[in-house]
């Protein structure tokens, strides 16, 4: 049974790199000739992509990172600016040696990537989306910005209790109590503040009149009942960026790196892995 995130094998590499007043802890993990960058959601952590990179093979070396207000990065204070965490991938990215990279991002991470892919194409092999989104209608934003709100206003551990049920399926939850147990415990571990700032930053942040300018190619995937990542901003993603392939994951939620490392891993493995000629 799935009690907690798993360990990263021990020839891995934890680190530090300090930009300015703020320090952004990082892992680098496997030795293959791919290169890869991952970025987590708001409120996570560089351990929530272990299950995908486990999974992933030996084909890569991988960089991931506490988010700056996150995990064991420094607690930042004040407004988040997507250009500073695009700087910090940059910085860690040097740190690693990674010229050209692929980059993955999840939710918030994925916006990340977004601006990244954007404001830097040079940098990027290519692009994987994951759970993330463009393109909000109407709806959608007042829905994102009525969440916001209430984080504001009100106990930020109802928040996360209310965020589980859109997260994760009921049939995952009841199958791994110890593994949904350890989820509660690392959010409160979170500062509020910083929770707070990194989910307005999501909430305000949409790149939907701009992605058709994405060169990179680009794997886009979410689950089939995701209602804030959804299928349809997905598709709207998908049919604005011009190399681009859609995956959506049946009877899945938001949390698809928890839920289906294996499926996401199989995918990005699939994706990145494929010849140039095969792309074109």
């Amino acid at each position: 049974m799935l009690d907690a995130l798993p360990d990263a094998p021990p020839s891995a590499v934890e680190g530090t790199l300090t930009l300015g007043d703020v320090v952004l802890n990082y892992r680098l993990q496997g030795d293959g000739p791919r290169e890869l960058v991952c970025i987590h959601g708001v409120g996570s952590y560089l351990e929530a992509w272990q299950q995908t990179i486990n999974a992933l093979g030996a084909d890569f070396r991988v960089l991931t990172f506490d988010l700056r207000g996150h995990g064991r990065s420094s607690r930042v204070q004040g407004r988040y600016a997507i250009d500073d965490f695009v700087r910090d991938v940059l910085a860690l990215a040097d740190q690693a040696g990674f010229g050209r990279f692929d980059l993955a991002g999840f939710s918030l991470g994925g916006l990340i990537a977004q601006r990244l892919a954007l404001s830097h194409p040079q940098r990027l092999r290519r692009l994987v989306l994951l759970s993330t989104v463009a393109g909000r209608s109407a709806d959608e934003r007042a829905r994102v910005l009525a969440r916001l709100a209430a984080l504001e206003a009100g106990e930020r551990g109802s928040h996360y209790d209310a965020s589980l049920s859109r997260w994760l399926t009921e049939d995952f939850q009841a199958k791994h109590p110890a593994f949904v147990a350890e989820l509660r415990r690392r959010n409160a571990q979170n500062d509020p503040d910083c929770y707070a700032a990194a989910y307005r930053l999501f909430a305000h942040t949409d790149f939907g009149g701009l992605i058709d300018q994405i060169a990179a190619p680009t794997l886009i995937a979410t689950g089939e009942d995701d209602q804030g990542s959804n299928p349809r901003m997905a598709r709207y993603m998908h049919e604005c960026i011009p190399d681009s392939r859609l995956a959506i994951l049946p009877n899945l939620r938001h949390s698809i790196l928890n839920e289906a490392p294996d499926t996401v891993a199989a995918l990005m493995r699939e994706f990145l892995l494929e010849p140039e000629e095969a792309a074109r």
